[in-house]
């Protein structure tokens, strides 16, 4: 009989699917599988995986959608052939902040399941309070946040603690708002966890603790500190004498991303033959589990170039600020996951490259329809400085209401001589000159935001920049977008271009659930990924990113560049 790897399975619990892969041991892709909400549960009624309330402004998902979506495609596996008894490892990604409430009966829901039933028949509506979860687009809770944010005193100190300012969508103000609205259903929840460690308690059988790095998108876990934040809870809780009974039904933080948590419930032995002692680890989020993707190295970046904009990045410093998240990184104590995200990435470029197109009678379509923007963004000159002399070319572009920095929408053009930050535009030559300013616009943001936790190192020539600057999305496959964008960022062994497929959340979950079972004593994560990830078909190396003198002239741009988005938030104040 041929030997047959062990197999490992990440789960991605979206806004619209849920996705599962299988790798080997070697971390080869063995197994995708996915159910579509809309698609293959119309029966719920969702329009892209949520429900809205538009005059409250709240979006939600049916909680017994996502286990009767298990179900059916652990069922699909099952029919088209899925060997179940290879599977030694699970864990698996949620999307983030969104809450689940159980009942006083879910244990018992979970001691009572058999095999012949539907988990979703079985467990809902018994084992819950509530049947919905906020989803992440939920944008009901201001009072919640303002609550938050005053009663610790301002944003900045929410973010000392938390790692984030108070976002609507984060679980602490939306338990707030739940208890102030619906007193009846948080009094009935014994337990609230969040999307990942729901997934998590389903396999387990039993409620499982967080996860280190997904409970930091809650505004109620002290990052540095390692702890629930006492004051966060009262706020939660609707004051301090209430706070304790919040973090009982909250529960325990894991801090060991790789830690077994026990053995598969014997309802999914049973039911599709899965070992009986196939460990289940610590479900992450959705962020946490793409760095998890591909073995990041402290000071590398991942810079997702789609629909919107995303930089996420490993780092040691804790260096907190409302205009970002900080995150206990879910595999590796004493590294933070840094996240930044921008409403404008592809639209905004996209909006440049079309009123270039107009201008000069071209309409190419497809990807030729960016042959021009490109030509114009490499054959200008870093900052549009044709000489030495001329005054350095800064713009900001929000086709949309942007939350970093958080304005309305609308185009500023400035120029700088060094010295004095003018909105004088007449230097410019538009609209040719916006299509290299909108790639270093976006970029700039970006450098200004990371290099605070950007720590000087002799690998790289005690410079704040990055090591290795990898890219991914639709964006990543454009060659000026990638050279401007590594020439802004300057990482300092090159720009990559990424490719782990559409399941990324879901391959690292995997990844997670390999390094669990198989690795060594005290090994990491990273060193563990490292050693067994085929990197010639992930990664291509796409060109060098630091360039002496222009990424030098990019940092001496960053105060005129902070300034003009000064102006910009002033104006919206006004």
């Amino acid at each position: 009989m041929s030997y047959k790897s062990p197999l490992y399975l990440g789960f991605d619990l979206s806004t619209q699917q849920l996705k599962t892969v299988a790798v080997s041991s070697t971390l080869q892709l063995e197994w995708e599988e996915a159910v579509s909400f809309d698609d293959d549960l119309p029966h719920y009624n969702v329009s892209k995986g949520v429900h809205k309330n538009t005059e409250e402004n709240e979006v939600y998902s049916p909680v017994a959608m996502w286990i009767e979506a298990l179900d059916l495609v652990l069922t699909r596996m099952k029919e088209k052939g899925f060997d179940f008894s290879r599977v030694e490892g699970i864990s698996g990604a949620g999307q983030q902040h969104a809450s689940v409430f159980w009942s006083e009966e879910a244990t018992h829901a979970f001691e009572d399941l058999q095999k012949e039933q539907r988990l979703v028949d079985q467990l809902s509506p018994r084992a819950f309070a509530h049947p919905w979860s906020p989803n992440w687009q939920d944008h009901s809770t201001q009072t919640e946040c303002d609550i938050f944010e005053e009663g610790v005193g301002g944003e900045d100190e929410m973010a000392r603690i938390s790692g984030s300012s108070a976002h609507h969508r984060f679980t602490g103000p939306q338990i707030l708002r739940l208890k102030q609205r619906l007193p009846e259903v948080y009094k009935a929840s014994k337990r609230i966890t969040i999307a990942s460690s729901f997934l998590t308690s389903v396999f387990l059988g039993k409620i499982a603790p967080f996860d280190v790095s997904d409970v930091c998108g809650m505004n109620l876990w002290n990052v540095e500190e390692l702890k629930w934040d006492e004051k966060l809870l009262a706020l939660a809780a609707g004051g301090e004498d209430r706070a304790e009974e919040l973090k009982e039904k909250l529960g325990l933080v894991e801090s060991d991303g790789g830690k077994c948590l026990g053995s598969v419930s014997k309802y999914f032995v049973e039911r599709y033959g899965f070992p009986s002692d196939c460990s289940i680890t610590l479900f992450t989020g959705d962020n946490p589990a793409t760095i998890l993707a591909l073995p990041l190295r402290p000071l590398d970046v991942i810079v997702s170039l789609g629909t919107s904009t995303t930089l996420l990045m490993s780092t040691p410093t804790y260096y907190p600020s409302p205009a970002y998240h900080l995150f206990d990184h879910p595999t590796t104590s004493g590294l933070y996951m840094f996240m930044l995200c921008y409403c404008n990435g592809a639209l905004a470029r996209e909006h440049i490259r079309d009123k270039i197109q107009s201008y000069h009678n071209r309409a190419e379509t497809g990807q030729e329809s960016w042959n021009l923007f490109n030509e114009l963004a490499t054959s200008t000159p870093p900052l549009g400085k044709q000489s030495e002399s001329d005054p350095a070319k800064i713009a900001f572009y929000f086709p949309l209401s942007e939350i970093v920095p958080n304005v309305q929408a609308g185009t500023w053009r400035y120029t700088f001589d060094g010295k004095t930050l003018s909105d004088d535009s007449s230097a410019w030559s538009l609209p040719d000159d916006d299509a290299r300013a909108i790639i270093e616009s976006q970029a700039l943001s970006m450098r200004l935001r990371a290099a605070p936790l950007l720590t000087p190192c002799a690998e790289n020539n005690q410079k704040s920049q990055p090591r290795r600057v990898y890219l991914v999305g639709g964006g990543s496959r454009n060659p000026a977008i990638c050279e401007i964008i590594g020439q802004v960022l300057g990482g300092s062994e090159g720009v990559y271009q990424l490719d782990v497929g559409s399941n990324a959340c879901a391959v690292g979950a995997a990844y997670k659930a390999c390094w669990a079972v198989e690795r060594k004593e005290g090994e990491k994560f990273e060193n563990f990924v490292g050693e067994r990830w085929d990197e010639k078909k992930m990664v291509k190396r796409i060109g060098d990113a630091y360039k002496e003198g222009i990424w030098e002239a990019y940092g001496e741009i960053l105060g005129a560049f902070k300034e003009g988005e000064g102006r910009i938030i002033a104006e919206k104040h006004n």
